[in-house]
């Protein structure tokens, strides 16, 4: 909250691009990315001779590169992607190149206030993971994953830590892949590994691992529950503690875990995608009550309404008394707050968006071809090129909304009651 309040919510309308002019002037230009506070935006255009380069509010960076990938705006505003040259890869973080260089790169992640930078990397044949530039002193056959710690001082992965010959299905059977911590592997191997998480103190790792083809648990710093499962899903700590919650397979169905245990007494036909509340007195999930009926179950207790195609990650409102989720029904989109689904409905709809009082949703739809945006169900007035997600602002009066008409890129910041 405390960066929106240094956002620019006076000025109404700023056109920031003409992005018909880029068409014009670069044989190629790739996919759009704009910062967070909407003033940027930028692209990897084709100079060319097939030499690339990004393009940030129609000035391009003065290097150009043989290719470039993952053009990202870091959440402090900072312009990344991964290049290659002379059949090296690194990174560029604001026309500036990390020291080192790879044979390959990718999985460009951020940590959660921009400040840290790490992706997967390959160097002599080998697999690691390259944090603020520094690849891992320890590297492997294979490492699959990134994730960054909470402090953003730590990475993890899951990696392989003896290579395996192609169809070679027994060296495989035997467990030959585990979680490394800032490049330090856990001495226990699985023979499957899946969802990785950090508690919220950095300190510890915790993962759904299969032990055999049939039994599966959670493992946290490489040490397994005493408790083992028909299936589990991907692991989550609660806030602020060491305790692991994961949608686990029993008898009778699934249903959620803390440690081992199970903690809601109601069995489903599915569970997974579990979320905390912000005062971290509630869980939600995504469940199915039966085969094909699809809906989020708060604390254990499904929503009186299910769905049929599709029901997406639960988000809960910051006073932790709404629940809102992405529904699909008879293939068409809508959100739903507390089970109940809004009226109108779009060919496709994005993450829900919660005002910081709670009482407002806003959402980025499509529709027909264009996109539009929502506020509690109700479409705006305006259809567009191209939309990006609407940020509220801190009074959640206004909406900021980065936008393409006309082929031009538009800065906006509208009063709700005027969408």
């Amino acid at each position: 909250m405390s960066e929106l309040i240094n956002w620019d919510w006076e000025t109404r309308e700023k056109c920031v691009a003409d992005v018909v002019e880029w068409l014009k002037r670069f044989p190629v230009v790739h996919e759009y990315t704009v910062t967070d506070d909407g003033e940027h935006i930028a692209a990897i255009v084709e100079k060319g001779n097939k030499q690339v380069t990004p393009c940030v509010n129609g000035k391009t960076w003065s290097d150009t590169f043989e290719r470039a990938w993952s053009l990202k705006f870091s959440p402090d505003n900072r312009l990344v992607c991964t290049t290659l040259r002379d059949y090296e890869w690194t990174v560029m973080v604001d026309e500036n190149p990390w020291e080192e260089f790879y044979d390959y790169i990718w999985n460009l992640t951020f940590s959660s206030d921009g400040k840290n930078i790490a992706a997967n990397v390959k160097k002599d044949n080998e697999f690691g993971i390259s944090l603020n530039g520094r690849i891992w002193d320890s590297k492997f056959p294979e490492a699959r994953d990134v994730i960054i710690s909470p402090d953003g001082l730590s990475t993890a992965s899951r990696v392989k830590i003896k290579r395996v010959a192609t169809l070679d299905i027994f060296t495989f059977a035997e467990g030959v892949i585990t979680i490394a911590v800032d490049g330090k592997a856990w001495e226990r191997t699985f023979l499957s590994i899946w969802g990785i998480a950090f508690s919220s103190d950095s300190k510890k790792v915790a993962t759904g691992v299969n032990l055999d083809r049939l039994t599966y648990t959670i493992a946290v710093d490489g040490v397994t529950w005493d408790q083992t499962f028909y299936h589990i899903w991907e692991p989550v700590f609660k806030p602020g503690t060491h305790d692991v919650f994961a949608p686990v397979k029993i008898s009778g169905g699934w249903t959620l875990a803390m440690n081992g245990q199970p903690v809601w007494d109601k069995r489903f036909t599915q569970l997974w995608e579990h979320r905390f509340s912000p005062d971290i007195q509630k869980i939600a999930a995504v469940v199915a009550v039966e085969f094909g009926k699809w809906t989020i179950a708060v604390d254990g207790i499904p929503w009186n309404r299910t769905f049929g195609d599709t029901v997406l990650s639960p988000e809960f409102s910051p006073d932790s008394k709404k629940v809102a989720a992405i529904v699909k029904e008879k293939n068409r989109y809508t959100i739903a707050v507390n089970g109940n689904p809004w009226d109108n409905h779009f060919d496709m709809i994005w993450e829900p968006v919660f005002s910081p009082d709670s009482k407002r949703i806003a959402a980025k739809a499509g529709k027909k071809g264009s996109y539009v945006l929502v506020i509690d169900g109700r479409s705006g007035k305006n259809l567009y090129e191209y939309l990006w997600s609407p940020v509220f602002s801190p009074d959640g009066e206004k909406l900021l909304v980065r936008c393409i008409e006309n082929g031009k890129y538009y800065r906006k910041v509208i009063p709700v009651n005027e969408i």
